[in-house]
């Protein structure tokens, strides 16, 4: 039982990582590495951007 109960917080990250539901935390983590001194944007902002984008940029996705 405890082998099975082990296997859903994997299920969980592999499933809100594939939806991007970690998007904003991972942009986060890379603007604190790598663009110190400059405030990052908010995350109503980057969401915005990230879906003008994918409008702007369509590649090969569902739907």
């Amino acid at each position: 039982m405890a082998a099975v109960l082990s296997v859903f917080p994997a299920l969980r990250w592999y499933v809100t990582s594939l939806m991007g539901d970690d998007a904003y935390a991972v942009y986060l983590a890379h603007h604190d590495a790598h663009h110190r001194g400059t405030p990052p944007v908010s995350e109503r902002e980057f969401w915005r951007q990230r879906y003008a984008d994918q409008d702007a940029h369509p590649g090969s996705r569902c739907c």
